[in-house]
């Protein structure tokens, strides 16, 4: 049996809210295929199953809250057989025992015949977070009315209905007669709260944990510029590629070789991520930043990598991510140089281990050959936790980032082992 847990979606994720399913029991998995859509502090991500499988199980309904790591569902390995249901029990017995105990509430049961036997009519299901917090709040989950999938009674009825039950009489008979709703999305008034909530305990946790340090450099760029005007030439605006791509694909590269600077710090060791999948700060337009990962940047070619960038910010900007894309990131890579943001110096987003900032790319004094002349120069900057490196290789990154910049039209191939370190062109 493979228990599905809800996974993290970030540092700053802590718990929740499952809205939908996208399977049911019985049905065939592949892994990579969207099963679930969970609403988060920052938005609804569609998250990933990561076994072949059958689904056995929906263990949480749509509506519940749940904490990271909680299993949503089971599932059967291939060729795996069910386990056995528990027998039921026989009818005179279920006679005897609800006799017993007593006749149960009048809805749930019909008229009983000579026989004796009662018949139980089939109850909606509860959840097992829904049961278990109407345990601890004394409700009764069969007088529950489910606003889930089927009928099913979730967390969020467990405790509307306690929220109704404490409300003055006259918003009870107000609700009592109000048709039930479905819960099929979280309310988002106080998103954005939300967001920077989450956002700011994440830094918090980042700047109170990790050792910091920072390192800059001042890169020349006009080869890289001059290169992807001539790539660009004739080509349709909408199969430009940007400098944007051009800086991923070199800061993928360069951390290649300087390893230190892509991974995670977990239990107390530093991971090293044999694949970069770099983590792109993305501004929404409500507010808020997300930082979603492009899968593999240092295989892709330059106009695959263009692509990739512009569909992952549409995406985000809509709120149509992957789990995979928000638990995947290895480093963050923020990128100002559209707000003419000189430099930045960012927080670590724990557990990576490593931030790169990239300034915008301006004109400004430049000495070459003894001569004080205007080029176009960018800012990289680098914050790294002392932990996993030091600033011995911190600076080695940049030195490889600069010297990558140099060769443009290397980085726009697939195979960036084509590349030589230290050798521009």
């Amino acid at each position: 049996m493979i228990e599905f847990k809800l996974p993290s979606l970030g540092a700053d994720m802590e718990e929740g809210t499952l809205l939908s399913w996208q399977v049911q029991p019985g049905d065939s998995v592949k892994r990579g295929q969207v099963v679930a859509v969970v609403d988060t502090s920052k938005a609804a991500v569609d998250v990933e199953i990561w076994h072949d499988g059958v689904v056995h199980e929906l263990l949480v309904q749509p509506g519940d809250k749940v904490p990271v790591g909680a299993v949503l569902a089971t599932l059967l390995a291939v060729g795996e057989e069910a386990p056995a249901r528990r027998p039921e029990a026989a009818p005179a017995a279920l006679a005897q025992a609800v006799n017993a105990a007593g006749a149960p509430p009048a809805r749930a049961t019909e008229r009983v015949p000579e026989s004796g036997i009662i018949a139980v009519a089939a109850r909606p299901p509860v959840s097992p977070l829904a049961r278990r917090r109407a345990r601890e709040l004394g409700v009764d989950p069969d007088h529950v009315h489910g606003t889930g999938a089927q009928g099913s009674v979730t967390l969020a009825d467990i405790e509307a209905s306690v929220r109704v039950a404490s409300a003055p009489a006259r918003v009870i008979a107000a609700t009592a007669t109000a048709a039930p709703v479905a819960v099929t999305a979280v309310a988002t008034p106080d998103r954005q709260s939300a967001m920077r909530q989450a956002i700011a305990a994440a830094m918090s946790r980042s700047k109170r944990e990790i050792p910091h340090y920072y390192l800059s450099e001042l890169i020349p760029m006009a080869r890289a510029l001059d290169w992807l005007q001539q790539f660009n030439a004739g080509r349709p605006i909408t199969e430009r590629v940007l400098s944007a791509a051009l800086l991923l694909k070199a800061v993928a590269i360069a951390l290649q070789r300087v390893p230190e600077l892509n991974g995670f710090y977990r239990e107390g060791q530093f991971e090293p991520s044999a694949a970069v999948h770099a983590g792109v700060a993305i501004s929404l337009r409500d507010g808020g930043l997300l930082a979603p990962a492009l899968h593999d940047v240092a295989t892709k070619p330059i106009e695959q990598l263009m692509r990739e960038l512009a569909d992952l910010v549409k995406r985000a900007r809509v709120g149509s991510l992957r789990s995979s894309e928000m638990s995947d990131p290895t480093i963050t890579i923020t990128n100002l140089g559209e707000q003419s943001v000189m430099s930045v110096l960012g927080v670590i987003y724990p557990p990576q281990v490593a931030l790169v900032g990239l300034g915008g790319i301006d004109q400004r004094p430049w000495v070459e050959d003894g001569k004080v002349c205007a080029r176009p120069l960018l800012c990289a900057t680098l914050a790294a936790d002392h932990r996993a490196s030091d600033g011995h290789r911190g600076a080695l990154f940049l030195a490889e980032l600069r010297d990558l910049l140099q060769q443009p039209q290397a980085l726009a191939a697939a195979d960036s082992k084509a590349i030589k370190p230290g050798d521009p062109t």
